[in-house]
């Protein structure tokens, strides 16, 4: 067995315990009624440290955005190669089942017929079936005036409803400003905007793009974006987990 796979096996059983520490009960009911929920504390403040600082080494990553190139705002992000670094591969695996019965109960209500299976393995299956073979989880970073536009991470046909984003950074300390911010866009109606609350460690859970909300005559969909304002000053650091490939 080589220190790669002992590290690995580490992680795994790590994420594993931290994620089923959560209380899943309450997360469900956040998600279902706000379109997003906050796991307190899912990172160290040294783990945070170290995967920011993955940032400058190319080496662990498949591609480089400049935001302000593409007009998706300021500041710039990186795609993670495969094979993931440890940590966040095994929160990915860890954390998918969790949010798979959450994401079959939207479809379900919102009138999808697609359904999700329980293993995050057997899903990736279906993307890279579908040509989605590159992976989506990145690392982003923002300076002074940075900031990142509204948006939803769709890379194909196929994508799954949920996704998390970590803040590796403290807010106070290490920058201020920067604030995650979700819209939401119902029928017939002016957009909802709702600003997260985040410390270091920190990871909110949220709806990539539609999610089901209870009506008079049943559920309707409705459709959210999200973002980042902007950074006052210092740096910002944020790790993204999605959890469908990429065309």
């Amino acid at each position: 067995m080589t220190v790669h796979s002992i590290s690995a096996k580490r992680a795994a059983r790590s994420a594993e315990a931290r994620v089923a520490d959560q209380d899943w009960r309450a997360l469900t009911a956040e998600l279902n009624a706000h379109g997003c929920a906050v796991m307190e504390n899912l990172l160290t403040p040294d783990e945070c440290a170290e995967i920011a600082a993955l940032y400058p080494h190319e080496e662990h990553f498949r591609s480089h955005v400049v935001m302000a190139r593409h007009g998706f705002g300021k500041g710039e992000y990186r795609y993670f190669r495969y094979s993931l670094p440890d940590l966040i591969e095994g929160l990915r695996t860890a954390l998918y089942p969790r949010l798979a019965g959450v994401a079959n109960d939207w479809n379900e209500k919102m009138g999808v017929a697609l359904r999700y299976p329980a293993d995050h393995a057997a899903f990736l299956k279906r993307c890279h079936a579908e040509g989605q073979t590159k992976p989506t989880p990145l690392l982003l970073q923002y300076g002074p005036g940075d900031f990142n536009c509204l948006h939803q991470d769709l890379y194909g046909a196929l994508a799954f409803p949920l996704q998390v984003a970590i803040l590796l950074s403290e807010p106070g300390e290490d920058f201020t400003g920067g604030e995650f911010v979700l819209t939401e866009q119902r029928p017939r109606m002016q957009s909802r905007a709702e600003v997260v609350p985040l410390r270091r460690g920190d990871a909110v859970i949220f709806a990539v793009h539609n999610r089901p909300v209870q009506g008079t005559k049943g559920h309707y969909r409705v459709n959210l974006r999200h973002g980042v304002s902007r950074l006052r000053s210092g740096r910002r650091h944020t790790v993204g987990i999605i959890f469908h490939d990429a065309k």
